[in-house]
């Protein structure tokens, strides 16, 4: 399958989103106009240090770049304080320079710490990202929000900070859970929801075949979330207007997260699969969505096998009084109000920042009935 390049086009701070097959045995040619000064430092896990970092290495090598290697342990739990301050200490133990580059090879979490910790680094040095999962391939190694969570929420201290480059690498797919699939095609059906039918279509009839491992159906939808994402951050980078358009199910879904803890109960991608429900559940509830819309949603999540609602959480199901606790401290929250993105339709996404609270806690009683 022939390589594909994508332009995210943000002045100075452009760089290229190149998707394709057997990618990670070119790697080292593909980065090396990034690397000026090596050594580069690999930031991995060490799930995905057993599956790709050898061929990354090799790559590297090839191409004569000297490199050193950072694992750290794999799992939301790893995106907090503690593991970021491990990670700035053994960056700085390989003694970078402003021209040194970071190369994140991993998921989101690896990706959000790499970019981060590149942000904050002597005021700032170059990162590349390499994303091993779905979910990270289609949302959060393009864009440059980098974060860490806390006690206090998801994705509460961070950088707007760009990579130089974005390596999608589709093979690595293969090595993917099903479950992590599906927690990352929740992301890829986000795209189609939030402004584009024609796609929510396409990922009607060709969901089956992204998920069974089809590679040309997984590559045009990896390129058809980033190019959707390409354009909304090169319009809004810093999320002051039309960019929020992505946050689509997920002020539902953090809460969500939050409630169970960040952790394997729930993962990111099946959050915000039950949140985009919630949020058209809302939106009909409102008189602003058909109910048809709602039904069509809910029934391809459930065909893709993804949870559509709090019944999925079994006896970690949260009450709507955590729910809206967590909500209110979402970084989205405006003036005390509560930022949702609602729908007027499948692929007719729209800011909301005047809702009723009232109506929110009424869906999510009747979620939780």
């Amino acid at each position: 399958m022939s390589l594909e390049r994508l332009r995210v086009e943000l002045g100075s701070r452009s760089y290229d989103i190149a998707v394709g097959t057997r990618l990670l045995g070119q790697a080292g040619a593909l980065v090396k106009p990034f690397v000026p000064r090596p050594p580069a430092i690999v930031v991995t896990d060490e799930t995905v240090a057993k599956l790709h970092l050898p061929a990354l290495q090799a790559s590297l090598s090839s191409a004569g770049i000297d490199h050193r290697v950072i694992t750290l342990p794999p799992g939301e739990e790893t995106k907090n304080f503690a593991h970021l301050q491990d990670l700035l200490n053994a960056i700085l133990d390989a003694g970078p320079e402003r021209r040194s580059t970071l190369i994140a090879l991993g998921g989101g979490v690896i990706g959000d710490l790499t970019g981060f910790a590149a942000s904050i680094t002597l005021r700032g040095i170059d990162y590349i990202q390499i994303p091993t999962t779905l979910l990270s391939q289609v949302d959060s190694s393009v864009g440059g929000k980098t974060a860490i969570d806390t006690r206090h929420g998801k994705n509460l201290v961070g950088s707007f900070y760009q990579p130089r480059l974005v390596l999608i690498d589709i093979d690595t797919l293969q090595t993917l859970p099903h479950r992590e699939i599906l927690a990352g095609y929740a992301e890829v059906v986000k795209y189609g929801l939030l402004g584009d039918a024609k796609f929510f279509a396409w990922c009607e009839e060709n969901g089956p075949a992204v998920r069974g491992g089809d590679a040309a159906a997984r590559q045009y939808a990896v390129m058809q979330s980033c190019r959707a994402k390409a354009a909304i951050v090169a319009e809004d980078e810093r999320e002051e207007g039309r960019r929020a358009l992505l946050n689509l199910g997920h002020t539902f879904g953090h809460a969500l997260e939050a409630a169970t803890g960040f952790g394997p109960d729930l993962l990111h991608g099946e959050a915000i699969a039950i949140g985009m429900v919630m949020a058209f559940e809302l939106s009909a509830r409102l008189g602003l969505c058909p109910p048809a819309d709602v039904a069509r949603v809910r029934r391809h999540f459930r065909a893709m096998g993804l949870p559509t609602g709090l019944d999925a959480l079994g006896n970690k199901r949260p009450d709507t009084a955590a729910l809206m606790s967590s909500m209110q401290r979402d970084k989205k929250v405006r003036g005390g109000a509560i930022t949702f993105i609602l729908v007027r339709g499948i692929g007719e996404a729209f800011i909301a920042r005047d809702v009723d609270v009232a109506e929110v806690e009424t869906m999510l009683e009747r979620e939780a009935a």
